[in-house]
């Protein structure tokens, strides 16, 4: 039996969540079970997951706040975070309990490619698997020495609860970028990776914003959070939905 949960913070998902239902569906082996953790939606969101047979759990609306309430209440070992415009390839499960197999990976993550229905964002694509290196290389290098790279929420990232809790999971009151805290905490405890396998993530943002404005968004947030700004970053990246 998978010793995997599949978490997902949703806000305001609806639109999104048939996709990925449909996805869901299709892996095998199939998740120990699929957690959802609601911020407050105002559409459909709850109805559609429990719809699907998921477990719904609602807790305040902050990204590092909901993943933590998720983990808390996880029964699997280890814990997937999947946002909701990200699909999966079918054996996920099977990648995930081959990654944490090795006892010296605290955390790893799939490798994303931002797709939409019209084109794939190879450029930002790029530049996204680009910083998971030189990121911490620039403002943590002795954590990149020993192994860690820098993550991000489109990764599907995946980790053991008890290590999670180990290290006091994210910051509660992060609204961006708690991904990346999480990545410095988890490096304490062992290697950060980004295995070879691909996941698709939706290119909503960029085509929200443009190209060269979403890149400058997430440079702009990026480096602010490197920085040391932890404080009203979500004011620079606004929902997308």
């Amino acid at each position: 039996m998978s010793r995997l949960t599949i978490a997902i913070p949703m806000f305001n998902e609806a639109k999104a969540l048939p996709a990925l239902a449909a996805n869901l569906a299709k892996l095998e082996p199939p998740p120990l079970e699929v957690l959802c953790i609601d911020g407050g939606s105002e559409d459909e969101s709850v109805a559609l997951a429990e719809a699907q047979g998921w477990r719904v759990i609602s807790t305040q609306r902050g990204r590092g706040r909901q993943i933590n309430a998720g983990v808390e209440a996880a029964q699997g070992e280890h814990v997937l975070i999947l946002h909701a415009d990200t699909v999966l390839p079918s054996d996920a499960v099977q990648v995930v309990e081959a990654a944490l197999a090795d006892p010296k990976v605290s955390l790893a993550s799939f490798t994303p490619i931002i797709r939409g229905p019209d084109k794939t964002r190879w450029g930002t694509t790029a530049h996204n698997w680009a910083k998971t290196w030189y990121a911490p290389l620039l403002f943590y290098p002795k954590l990149f020495f020993r192994g860690a790279r820098l993550l991000f929420g489109d990764h599907a990232m995946f980790f053991r609860r008890e290590q999670f809790l180990a290290v006091g999971g994210c910051d509660p009151q992060a609204m961006v970028m708690e991904e990346a805290d999480l990545c410095i905490r988890l490096a304490a405890l062992g290697r950060v990776r980004m295995v070879p396998r691909a996941v698709e993530t939706s290119d909503r943002r960029i085509a929200e914003w443009g190209a060269l404005k979403a890149n400058w968004i997430y440079f702009k947030v990026g480096l602010s959070w490197a920085l040391g700004a932890r404080e009203g970053l979500e004011r620079h990246y606004p929902d997308v939905r």
